[in-house]
């Protein structure tokens, strides 16, 4: 029962005697200043701020009147050493008067540093403030409030559970996790960042999987590569790097957190690794085994992001850091080498996919809404950013790889030096108008004049026969190519070498939406097939330059390589594929059942448009034919659902619709309107309010 906000509960006279029994047999001893050893009888230990009586208390301080004494329960800075007399109140009045009691026993308030707040980074020092807080007599748990701590009390004897146990507060066991191969140490909140100092998070091993893939082509093609993991954490991705393509590359691995720091170094020895601190100290930290090399080796650096990139120079630089990426983009094209590789890794998707607009303009400058296509918006948006960093250094990009899942935006891009580049790249840097009704959408025209009116831009003609105003401008926007093809391959190839099965379907999906083609239309013979390997169903373009052709004396035929490496990258991928997608179920007519995906895919092919699936929406269809057309193909091929007995074939409608016809785009709504009256639009609701559905029918 609960008296005056304290817990009095009646302890029986047997335990009562064995602890004061105990008591006086041992006396009590302190440990690290936080931790007093009860007699053998209890099989765990109580904290210093669990106490019977305020003399107990006292007799920790060991007051006495010619010398100045330190509080028990508060560190030095918060409160100084005093005379007794002011001691004595103090305990008395902030320690002993907020205590909340439990069978006889009182738990008062704790100052000392033994309840950390998660560190906060400011500049180069590391703050962190230690919180108020009360121990827990039965479970050990540190609760900062005092109304919390009741509670937690009587959840307690709610269940059962008053026996006091009185636990020392340990420092919990690392849990070891498994992934490709590499074991690595995770603390027990591994999984929420704002715990944990080493974030883990088990769900991006798909992403770690195609980073991965990209490195390994880019080791191919020259070697030894300097690579970069700019947010260490646990380490798992250098280590992976490492321990597959040992010495391919020289891996560096930076995280600006001591703790994340120590991690690192102890998951480098778990996988017989070597660990060099950083560029100044020459010697290891610790060798593991005998017959070692070199390329065994792992640095691991503890500073800033951005300095580190300032500082040194990378072929490969990774950026995932908690959030958005944008404040290292300028760091990471700054000393990135030429034709080398930057992949950022962003789970800020509440500002990327629109649900929070106002950071989207705050991070990337860019104004966004909601649509059916927000995930590839999305990954244009973070594009956008990454060639503005580049821009601002002189170089330009090439997209090799865009991914926007559930939980993360991937962006790979390959890095080109020159102004000439980086004005090219920045030309593709556009604004997209987008219709609120149809979403039907298209980039602006690349122009400086001012168009008087911009709605003819689009396809659609709703804003003639809508009220208002229906489209929004959105952007700016990366409006190039989203994938390399020939990397995509290759990266493929390298993800069925290593068994990264959870990559490869993704990948396969990826190499068919960069070419706009679907998996049973795939084209496996192309020109130059003595270069290719066939992997999967799927012939994977490959270089019959060695790596020591990369290595060339003379600085004249070295940059004429380099020239001819990047031409024949720039060539490696076709046409570029149409941009944005549309969503079936968006675009579906009510009342009606929808054909079969795979076969809606062929429709449009036969009709001879551009058609594949896209890994950002699982019902979206990327393709090249307008949108007038798309709805039309849709309903020409489905079926009214109270016809859901008939084998499934063309929609009979009213008026002369030929798909194979080029239908224009700014006759959308009147084409609909002719197919669909008034009458037979109130007939077929009339039928479908009235007809009775079979047991056996199920919608497409």
């Amino acid at each position: 029962k609960v008296k005056s906000n304290n817990l009095d509960v009646k302890i029986p006279e047997s335990e009562l005697e064995t602890e004061e029994k105990g008591m006086e047999e041992e006396p009590t001893r302190e440990s690290d200043g936080n931790i007093l050893d009860v007699s053998s009888d209890y099989p765990r230990d109580k904290h210093i701020s669990i106490q019977r009586h305020l003399a107990d208390l006292e007799k920790l301080a060991d007051l006495r009147e010619d010398k100045k004494k330190p509080c028990p329960l508060c560190p030095e800075e918060k409160f100084k050493a005093c005379y007794s007399h002011k001691l004595r109140r103090h305990l008395q009045n902030l320690h002993w008067k907020v205590s909340v009691e439990f069978k006889g026993y009182r738990m008062c308030i704790c100052h000392l540093p033994c309840h950390p707040v998660k560190p906060n980074l400011i500049g180069d020092q590391t703050l962190s403030k230690m919180g108020a807080h009360y121990h827990c007599i039965i479970c050990s748990a540190t609760i900062t409030r005092r109304t919390d701590m009741i509670g937690h009390i009587n959840r307690h004897v709610n269940k059962g559970e008053t026996e006091s146990r009185f636990i020392t507060v340990r420092a919990p066991t690392n849990e070891v996790i498994k992934e490709s191969a590499t074991d690595v140490q995770v603390l027990p909140n591994h999984s929420t960042p704002q715990k944990t100092d080493s974030y883990f998070n088990p769900k991006m091993k798909l992403n770690r999987q195609l980073i991965f893939c990209a490195l390994a082509v880019l080791a191919e093609e020259r070697k030894p590569i300097e690579c970069l993991d700019a947010f260490g954490a646990t380490g798992i991705m250098g280590l992976q790097w490492a321990k597959h393509l040992r010495s391919s590359v020289k891996v560096t691995i930076n995280d600006c957190n001591e703790n994340s720091v120590k991690i690192i170094k102890e998951n480098c020895h778990l996988n017989k690794m070597k660990v060099k601190l950083n560029m100044r100290e020459g010697d290891s930290d610790g060798t593991v085994g005998d017959g070692e090399e070199n390329s065994d080796t792992i640095e691991v650096t503890k500073m800033d992001a951005n300095v580190i990139m300032h500082l040194r120079s990378f072929d490969f630089i990774h950026l995932d850091p908690f959030g958005t990426s944008v404040n290292y983009l300028d760091s990471a094209f700054r000393n990135v080498r030429n034709l080398g590789i930057v992949s950022l890794t962003s789970t800020d998707i509440s500002s990327l996919y629109a649900k929070a607009q106002h950071v989207a303009l705050r991070h990337y400058g860019c104004n966004i809404v909601r649509t059916e296509y927000y995930k590839e918006l999305a990954a244009r948006i973070v594009l956008a950013a990454v060639t503005r960093a580049a821009a601002r250094c002189n170089k330009g990009i090439e997209v090799l790889l865009a991914v926007a899942l559930e939980h993360f935006v991937l962006v790979v891009v390959r890095v080109l030096r020159g102004p000439s580049t980086a004005d090219n790249s920045a030309k593709k840097i556009r604004y997209l108008i987008h219709c609120q009704w149809c979403e039907e959408r298209i980039f602006q025209k690349e122009s400086n004049m001012v168009e008087e009116n911009p709605y003819q831009q689009l396809p659609c003609d709703c804003h003639g026969s809508m009220p208002g105003r229906t489209a929004v401008v959105l952007g700016p926007l990366w409006s190039g190519s989203l994938f390399n093809t020939g990397f995509l391959r290759r990266m493929l190839l390298e993800a069925v070498q290593y068994g990264l099965d959870e990559a490869q379907p993704l990948l396969k999906t990826l190499v068919c939406e960069a070419e706009c083609t679907t998996l049973k239309h795939f084209s496996t013979h192309g020109p130059g097939d003595e270069n290719k390997q066939e992997e999967c169903g799927v012939y994977i373009k490959t270089s019959n330059n060695s790596a020591e052709s990369y290595v060339v004396p003379g600085k004249r035929k070295g940059e004429e390589v380099i020239r001819g490496t990047a031409k024949r990258q720039r060539a490696e991928h076709s046409t570029e594929h149409p941009a944005f997608y549309y969503n079936v179920h968006r675009h579906s007519i009510r009342g009606t059942n929808m054909p079969k995906l795979n076969k809606f895919l062929n429709y449009l092919s036969e009709a001879g448009y551009r058609v594949s699936r896209t890994h950002f929406d699982p019902m979206g269809v990327r393709t090249n034919a307008p949108l007038a057309q798309f709805k039309t193909v849709l309903m020409k091929y489905s079926t009214p659902t109270y016809m859901a007995g008939q084998a499934e074939g063309p929609l009979h409608l009213p008026g002369d619709v030929q798909v194979g016809e080029e239908v224009p785009a700014a006759a959308d709504t009147k084409q609909e309107d002719a197919e669909f009256p008034e009458d037979d639009k109130s007939r077929v609701v009339d039928a479908i309010s009235t007809q009775s559905y079979p047991t056996d029918c199920a919608a497409d």
